[in-house]
């Protein structure tokens, strides 16, 4: 008795990241061989006839584009590109999105395709994440699309989404596990010596919160001065006789010009601290936070739970793996 076969099929845009096409089909690949079969018929689908140009500049060979006759596929996902929250698709790629989307058993997107199906239509009313750092311009252009900027993966009904780059590969094992079941998933991470379910969500690799100065240079001032000295008394009060106006005056100007209120700033700012300190250092979770201003290691648990999503042992482990 033949076995059933999984069309699956990543639509690559011009500029497309190769980790975001290829990580996937890797693993997809992978699956076949632990199944012992061809369990999935994978495709490469370009917008346009020729070579597809990757973001590094790599030349792929699609397997079709989008004018061809392709047949039915059961999944389909968009690759992203470096440049997504800038691209904008002409109709053609749109309307191919539409169709093949509401045809398949299931579709989605890694990183920045994202942006590619909500062009098209496709994500609203629905949950999604994508690469932190275009989450908040993902959401601000949708607001019918309720974007999770946290998770690594989203599952939304037939609706399948991942966080940046190497999420592609988690979405795809996750992909594995539904059509093929555990074992052969955890033969697939095994083999290609990744994690079969990854702890924590995305912001424990984001950067964001780790900005220059912003607003009048009074502010930008103090805001040096609280990130060179984070374990003194930085409350509203004394930052605003640091400088020179009322404890009220000081926090409506901050909010207005940094976007946040002080408290809430310095915090972040203690947690960036007591992430280059976890990442570099090998001192207590205590003396961690004696150096970066929280009261106790469970203040600061609890600040880094907030913020980065793992706690300070969990995010210290994942760096001491990588030296």
């Amino acid at each position: 008795m033949s076995r059933p076969q999984i069309t699956l099929a990543i639509l690559g845009m011009p500029g497309v990241q190769l980790l975001d096409a290829c990580g996937p089909l890797d693993v997809f690949a992978e699956a076949n061989r632990q199944a012992g079969y061809e369990a999935y018929r994978l495709l490469l689908v370009a917008c346009e006839p020729g070579p597809l140009v990757s973001s590094s500049g790599t030349r792929l060979i699609p397997d079709a584009w989008i004018g061809d006759e392709i047949a039915p596929i059961d999944t389909l996902l968009v690759a992203g590109t470096p440049q997504a929250a800038n691209q904008y698709l002409r109709t053609g790629v749109l309307d191919w999105l539409r169709q093949r989307a509401s045809r398949s058993r299931r579709f989605g997107s890694v990183c920045t395709g994202a942006f590619a199906l909500a062009a098209a239509g496709l994500l609203d009313g629905r949950r999604v994440t994508t690469h932190w750092a275009v989450a908040e311009p993902l959401s601000e252009r949708y607001p019918q699309v309720t974007v999770e900027p946290d998770a690594i993966q989203v599952h939304d009904g037939n609706l399948r989404t991942a966080a940046g780059v190497t999420a592609g590969l988690d979405l795809a094992l996750a992909l594995v596990q539904e059509d093929l079941g555990d074992e052969i998933a955890k033969d697939v991470a095994g083999h290609l010596v990744m994690y079969f379910k990854r702890t924590g969500g995305q912001m424990q690799f984001s950067r964001q919160g780790s900005t220059s100065p912003t607003g009048r240079s009074a502010l930008q001032a103090l805001q040096r001065y609280v990130a060179a000295n984070p374990a003194l008394d930085h409350g509203i009060a004394n930052l605003a006789e640091r400088m020179g106006v009322s404890p009220r005056h000081f926090a409506r100007i901050f909010q207005s010009d940094v976007g946040m209120t002080p408290a809430a700033w310095v915090e972040q700012t203690r947690v960036n601290t007591a992430r280059e300190l976890l990442e570099t250092g090998n001192g207590a979770p205590k003396q961690v936070a004696a150096l970066c201003g929280f009261a106790n290691a469970d203040t600061l648990r609890r600040a880094f739970l907030r913020h980065v999503g793992v706690t300070p042992a969990e995010y210290r482990k994942r760096y001491a793996q990588l030296h």
